[in-house]
């Protein structure tokens, strides 16, 4: 059977980077010391599981317009193949994202089409098996994509493996829609802010462990920690610790996204997930080595990683 692919669902906007020494105070006023337009939010999943070689297909919704059009050309420039024309009507959102000294990121976010994805929209796309649905935790937090997005996953086959980051706005999604997603949810991949912002515990170990048992039966949760790598829950008494690999950060903006796309990518290959997750945690590591959001490696950069340790 040939590899899946990698269904993509979330949303993708455009990023406004800029490059700053501390976020100002309230009220203050400061130049960046660079910046730069690129497409950002879903694509860096999606740019992480392409160049790591899966088939990646976008399932959501983008828009037209000067926005619309950078999203168009990063998509096409990574392969990745598109099931829904633009709206006519919208443009993309766009994501204004300051990155300080200490490599740390902050956004601020104007939605736009890609919230305007329908259940109709969805309807067309059909996972084939082997395919890894990848669904983001920014479409539920949308008044049209979250209740489609919702309902096409309860009724997908039983067989498709379902994959979901419930991102930074986790706090703030409909606890129902949230609640339905989790359920038919096959592997969770949740940092550890967002882990305790779904009353799990604080460490992420019995976090871990804690987010399993709010999942489909047979589900795995994995739960990401910066340098200190990730923990992985499956069906054993203890969830297995994976290191991070040492480098020296200068950006961590996209690092979840270039973890999470490149774990669809090797699961779709068929890759037990902490086998799947250990790679991840490879990818992630190298893209925080490079400015930028769109920063993961490609499959050979990421092997050759993973064969010095």
């Amino acid at each position: 059977m040939p590899d899946g692919r990698v269904l993509y669902t979330g949303t993708v906007v455009v990023d406004l980077l800029l490059r700053v020494g501390a976020l100002p105070e309230r009220g203050g006023d400061i130049l960046a010391s660079g910046a730069r337009m690129v497409a950002g939010g879903g694509f860096n999943v999606m740019a992480a599981a392409a160049r790591d070689g899966a088939e990646v297909v976008f399932a959501g919704r983008s828009g037209s317009g000067p926005f619309g059009e950078v999203v168009a050309e990063a998509l096409w420039r990574e392969g990745i193949s598109v099931t829904n024309p633009p709206l006519e009507t919208a443009d993309n959102g766009y994501c204004v994202v300051l990155v300080d000294d200490d490599a740390e990121r902050t956004f601020v976010t104007a939605a736009g089409a890609e919230g305007m994805l329908s259940r109709a929209d969805l309807d067309t796309v059909r996972p084939r098996p082997g395919d890894v649905v990848y669904v983001s935790g920014y479409s539920l937090a949308h008044a049209s994509a979250g209740p489609a997005v919702a309902g096409w996953l309860a009724e997908l086959p039983p067989e498709a493996c379902v994959v979901f980051d419930p991102s930074p706005l986790v706090a703030s999604l409909d606890p129902e829609l949230l609640e339905s997603v989790l359920r038919r949810t096959d592997v969770l991949s949740a940092n550890a802010r967002e882990a305790r912002l779904l009353r799990a515990h604080a460490h992420p170990a019995p976090a871990a462990g804690a987010l399993r048992g709010m999942l489909r039966d047979g589900a795995v949760a994995v739960v990401r920690d910066g340098a200190s790598g990730c923990w992985v829950a499956t069906g054993d008494p203890a969830p297995a610790h994976l290191p991070a690999f040492p480098v020296t950060a200068v950006d961590t903006t996209g690092a979840g996204d270039a973890f999470g796309g490149v774990l669809a990518a090797a699961l779709a290959r068929g890759d037990a997930p902490v086998d799947a997750a250990r790679r991840a945690n490879a990818a992630a590591a190298i893209a925080v080595t490079r400015p930028g959001p769109a920063t993961a490696p490609t499959a050979a950069e990421t092997d050759a990683l993973l064969d010095t340790h």
